[in-house]
């Protein structure tokens, strides 16, 4: 896949191939045309020296000065570098592509008043996997994410440090003389349009929801062979039940459900004893959490569909009405809801798995599974400890779950006075993903052990597909082994048993 940036909406998949895969991006030649009548108000905002907020004025609480002519262009490069003020531990590359990508395209939609060289640098460094270092500290999300933006703008200015395809970092500027770019001189309004807007946080959200559609899937799977490990009953998931309470989420995941436990001779074999009349609601109930889960992603797809959409800067350069406005766009808070309102989420997914997990390993509970499902109990310890890791990472999603976007705390002067913490809500939504991709996985490594004990009994052929697929790495444990490996290969394995299961059911969706 190939990405062609026309100053129209990106598209989910067409970010998460540049930022992760790093697919190529081309722009097209229509940008130029659509990008001119924008720059032309500001050349003469400029030229009459009107009085226009970040073009002739200061930043912020500077807003009151008056900014000369022959200084315009200084002003852009001094926004870059004072902005550029991030601290801590650099962000993911990808988070970085993707904050790149989506600011090229805001740019190649035409009111930001920059000009067409900056997409193509963009482009550019972009195709030569040069990606700027980026600090974790810094945006408060309002004004956009300033800082990480302006380090992402200081590495079109050849300063600063990058990555060049994943590598150590190195001056930006030797780096981009070795990739043939040259740096950009930037002028009026350039600077404040490279620095103001969602990017990141947005970029997170994307990439969030790209995830959690993987999971999303996976948790269905995982909850049918545990269903079926735990001799537990299908008959919550009819059709009929469903249709009483018609949130789309619930009803796709019940019919998920339904047909990855079709077929089960386990399920078949003890459909009318006592213990099927009614199941524990981590079993139970699975369609309503799952299916609020979502719910909450369709939300937030909405969102970031809407955001993709967008035009966040300030100020917005309406040359089809020949005005220059001061705008409140590049606020936050749209996306760091959606993003926090995934992390709750998140956190019920690796939640509602661990419960399940914990009822396989209870003696007590599991209808004749042995105590952790560990041969020779006692000598062997079994998954024992890692339901622990679940329970350690699903305390993490909890608390990674509270909303960074109820915090504010006064900016420049308390002119930005209330911000919306988005950017950290996106970090906050990739730690809980990786939290649930593992729980997950402890949870996948259980149930096929426990369908490894109910035989000669057999399960569906979904649960069946998604075992073998497990199986191939990971053996049966005959005795206690170390569990980390297994974990993370089960993890790795999750898209590739999502895919078996479905194929096997049907191809559901």
């Amino acid at each position: 896949m190939s990405v062609r940036l026309t100053g129209d909406p990106l598209r989910i998949d067409e970010l998460v191939a540049v930022a992760r895969d790093g697919a190529p991006v081309e722009v097209d030649p229509s940008v130029r045309a659509r990008m001119a009548p924008g720059r032309a108000l500001v050349d003469a905002a400029v030229e009459r020296e009107q009085v226009v907020y970040g073009i002739t004025t200061g930043f912020g609480a500077l807003a009151a000065v008056r900014i000369p002519r022959e200084e315009a262009i200084e002003l852009q490069h001094a926004i870059v570098r004072s902005h550029a003020a991030g601290a801590g531990d650099p962000i993911d590359d990808e988070i970085v592509r993707g904050m790149m990508l989506l600011r090229a395209r805001t740019l190649a939609a035409g009111h930001a008043g920059a000009r067409p060289v900056l997409v193509e640098r963009i482009a550019a460094l972009l195709n030569a996997g040069v990606t700027p270092v980026v600090p974790r500290y810094g945006s408060v999300g309002a004004s956009g994410d300033l800082a990480p933006l302006a380090h992402c703008a200081l590495a079109l200015l050849g300063e600063g440090r990058v990555r060049v395809r994943g590598g150590e970092p190195v001056a930006a500027g030797d780096a981009l003389r070795a990739a043939g770019i040259e740096p950009v001189r930037l002028e009026a309004k350039e600077g404040l349009a490279l620095v103001n807007g969602t990017e990141g946080m947005l970029a997170m959200l994307c990439l969030a929801l790209h995830d959690l559609d993987l999971l999303l899937r996976a948790a269905d799977v995982v909850c049918a062979m545990t269903v079926e490990a735990l001799l537990a009953t299908d008959r919550p998931f009819a059709a009929a039940l469903h249709a009483l309470r018609p949130h789309p989420g619930q009803a796709a995941s019940a019919a998920r459900l339904r047909a990855l436990t079709a077929g089960s001779g386990i399920i078949a074999s003890h459909r009318t004893a006592e213990h099927a009349v009614q199941d524990a609601y981590s079993l139970r109930c699975a369609p309503q959490v799952h299916g609020a889960c979502r719910d909450t992603a369709a939300h937030a797809n909405a969102v970031a569909e809407r955001e993709l959409a967008s035009e966040v800067d300030n100020p917005v350069v309406l040359h089809e009405i020949g005005a220059v406005e001061s705008a409140g766009n590049f606020h936050g808070e749209p996306v760091a809801f959606a993003l926090d309102f995934l992390a709750i989420a998140a956190c019920e997914l690796a939640s509602i798995s661990e419960r399940r997990t914990d009822r396989m390993l209870d003696p007590a509970h599991s209808n004749g599974l042995p105590a952790f499902l560990a041969p020779k109990a006692g000598v062997n310890s079994g998954f024992m400890l890692a339901q622990y890791t679940q329970a350690a990472l699903v305390s993490d999603c909890k608390r990674l779950a509270v909303p960074a976007s109820v915090d504010t705390i006064p900016t420049s002067g308390t002119t930005e006075d209330h911000v919306s913490m988005g950017f950290h809500a996106g970090l906050k939504i990739r730690g809980s993903l990786a939290n649930v991709r593992i729980v997950l996985a402890v949870e996948a490594l259980c149930a096929a052990q426990a369908l490894d004990l109910r035989a000669p009994l057999t399960p569906s052929p979904a649960a069946a597909a998604a075992a073998a697929v497990l199986r191939e790495s990971v053996e049966p444990m005959l005795a206690d082994r170390e569990l980390s490996p297994q974990i993370e290969r089960a993890a790795a394995l999750l898209p590739s048993m999502v895919e078996a299961a479905d194929a096997s059911a049907g191809g559901i969706a």
